[in-house]
């Protein structure tokens, strides 16, 4: 009797003590620590740039601007969100409730005021001029640098090495690259080889995507769908992922289906009805999908482009 009792006893502590265990393993905002990790440990990195990091192997408060799509994918909520004097990265707001923002341009003193314990940079010219000095006093400071922000791809997995979340960015890359080759089988099931293209309305001009980023590489690469001429041709002479059209240019336009990115609303109606517009093979038959400036048409990251390939399905599959 006595053995049985403390053989129970014995299980009993066993199951608390796992119970225990659990519970402070799982006391975490963001989904990123790594098993047997302490807190205070860090990893020395060295970024694109050539900077060398002692990268905490646990951050509690990271701000990587204009990356946050990468960083929500990652189970991770940033301390502060990217902003421009016109608002935030709208299609992203559903998983960013209540978090404060950052202007785009990270004026040290804004950064400062957060406390991050770990700065992701994108952008080379972020940190050019000393900057990248002041912002390492602030906190430990890792710069993807241009060559890996041109590919969302590289900058996920990047920044997932970073978190040492690295499997968790190669599985929502398989998912993704899974979706994306479903929905391009049902959609060359139902529209076959038509062309289609992407053009963004702002402030009166018009803008094309070009045909190897953004919301581009979504409809070209990964769905297999026909690049219009004139969008091979403004991809091959620009510079931007969105490049300036004319009307007149657009006009040349043969294409089958257009998916339009309206941030000026009401005031587009003029340039809507112009003759040259009206012309357009897609406008003329009733097959342009028209989108506001707060879907994610204009970004890239598993959660931008996972909500176009939505979009598409939902105009070209009926």
């Amino acid at each position: 009797m006595f053995f049985k009792r403390n053989k129970r006893l014995f299980t009993l502590i066993l199951i608390i003590l796992s119970l225990t265990l659990a519970a402070c393993g799982n006391n975490n905002g963001n989904d990123n620590t790594s098993e047997g990790t302490n807190p205070d440990e860090t990893i020395t990195m060295t970024d694109p740039l050539g900077h060398e990091i002692a990268v905490p192997a646990n951050p509690k408060r990271v701000i990587a601007s204009y990356l946050e799509d990468h960083l929500i994918t990652l189970g991770v909520t940033p301390v502060a969100q990217w902003s421009v004097s016109n608002g935030t990265q709208a299609y992203l707001q559903s998983y960013l409730t209540d978090v404060p923002t950052v202007p785009h341009d990270l004026p040290f003193e804004v950064v400062a005021s957060y406390e991050p314990d770990l700065l992701i940079v994108g952008n080379d010219a972020l940190v050019e001029g000393g900057k990248y000095e002041q912002y390492a006093q602030i906190a430990p400071t890792y710069v993807l640098g241009d060559e890996v922000t041109g590919d969302w791809r590289q900058s996920l997995l990047k920044i997932g090495e970073v978190l040492q979340l690295s499997d968790k960015a190669q599985e929502a890359l398989d998912a993704y690259d899974q979706k994306a080759a479903e929905a391009k089988e049902t959609i060359q099931q139902s529209v076959g080889n038509q062309s289609v293209a992407a053009i963004w309305l702002v402030a009166k001009q018009f803008y094309v995507v070009r045909d190897d980023v953004s919301s581009g590489a979504v409809l070209y690469q990964d769905l297999g769908l026909t690049v219009p001429d004139v969008v091979k041709e403004v991809s091959e002479s620009g510079t931007g992922n969105w490049n300036p059209i004319s009307l007149e240019k657009l006009a040349e336009l043969d294409v089958d289906h257009l998916f339009l990115v309206n941030s000026d609303g009401d005031q587009a109606k003029v340039l809507l009805e112009d003759p040259l517009w009206q012309g357009i093979p897609a406008v003329k038959n009733g097959n342009v999908y028209e989108y506001p400036r707060e879907s994610s048409w204009l970004y890239s990251g598993v959660i931008a482009n996972s909500q176009i390939i939505d979009d598409v399905l939902e105009n070209l599959v009926p």
